[in-house]
């Protein structure tokens, strides 16, 4: 089996990599010779293409797509192509433009991009009825200063990667969705530097959701946390229960990194998506609305 790493513009497909590795050949494709040197450095087997054309003619089995927010429509249209099926690292979408440009192309069952966290074993075995839920609320604890010094600007940038808003608050949107269902509505955001001062974007956040259902929810960013973590509070009239999602001693696992890879895989061998593209994409438009309310 032969897995392509298109792209290497944010840190998971490095940990997506190592999963990967145990499993399959790969073969990999990155812009920023530097990126490309680190994981040729984690990973000498690995066969380097020199475009993204020259990834997808080797024919891998599937796809693993990281590339900058704005390059990231035109590489999907070239991947649905080849008919290999592709993991989209999160968020597929940064902006209204960017969600635009996916809604135009033809997104099959043989695409999968989601915050790692759904397939996390902390949240895949809470049993929560959605009838019987009040409200929601999501905390993401996830520091982001390393954007403060210069790191991957383009993410920092609203317009280009969403910043904290979109980039983070992926993961807390993700697991009320996933938990709720996608008929959901924004309904509104706000956003603060609290400590970082050399950010393009915002160290917290929130997001006030609406299910048509009547449920409502808030998604909290926390990006000043010397620790990662995520905790789903869901209140019922019996009172209130958490899942809290944390690394442990196997961040792979416990983050739901290992998950996500064996539900690519199991679309390698021929399974639809677990998560369909209505919810991604109802994530998405939550995400870009936010961003659009709370503008740099």
């Amino acid at each position: 089996m032969r897995i392509a790493l298109a792209g290497l513009a944010t840190s998971h497909p490095y940990t997506d990599a190592r999963t990967l590795a145990r499993h399959a050949e790969l073969v990999v494709w990155e812009q920023d010779p530097d990126r490309l040197r680190r994981f040729t450095d984690e990973h000498p087997g690995a066969e380097v293409a020199s475009s993204l054309a020259g990834l997808l003619a080797t024919a891998p089995d599937g796809v693993v797509l990281t590339v900058p927010n704005p390059q990231a429509p035109q590489a999907l249209e070239a991947v649905l192509e080849t008919g290999a099926p592709v993991f989209m690292n999160k968020p597929a979408a940064a902006s209204r433009a960017q969600l635009e440009a996916l809604d135009r192309l033809e997104i099959t069952d043989r695409v999968l991009s989601s915050s790692v966290l759904r397939f996390a074993p902390a949240f895949t075995a809470a049993k929560i009825d959605p009838e019987a839920v009040l409200s929601v609320r999501a905390t993401v604890r996830h520091d982001v200063g390393i954007w403060a010094t210069g790191y991957n600007p383009w993410q920092d940038t609203p317009g280009e990667g969403g910043g904290t808003m979109v980039t983070m608050g992926v993961h807390g949107v993700e697991l009320l969705v996933a938990l709720l269902g996608p008929q959901v509505r924004l309904a509104g955001a706000a956003g603060a530097i609290r400590h970082y001062d050399g950010l393009r974007s915002e160290d917290t956040g929130v997001m006030a959701l609406r299910w048509d259902s009547g449920v409502t929810g808030t998604v909290e960013i926390i990006g000043v946390s010397e620790s990662e973590a995520y905790t789903v509070t869901v209140h019922t009239r019996e009172g209130s229960s958490e899942i809290v999602i944390e690394g442990g001693d196997d961040v792979l696992k416990g983050l739901g990194y290992e998950g996500t890879v064996e539900a690519f895989l199991a679309m390698v061998g021929g399974a639809p998506s677990p998560v369909p593209w209505a919810q991604t994409r109802a994530i998405l438009d939550v995400l870009v609305t936010a961003r659009e309310a709370v503008p740099a």
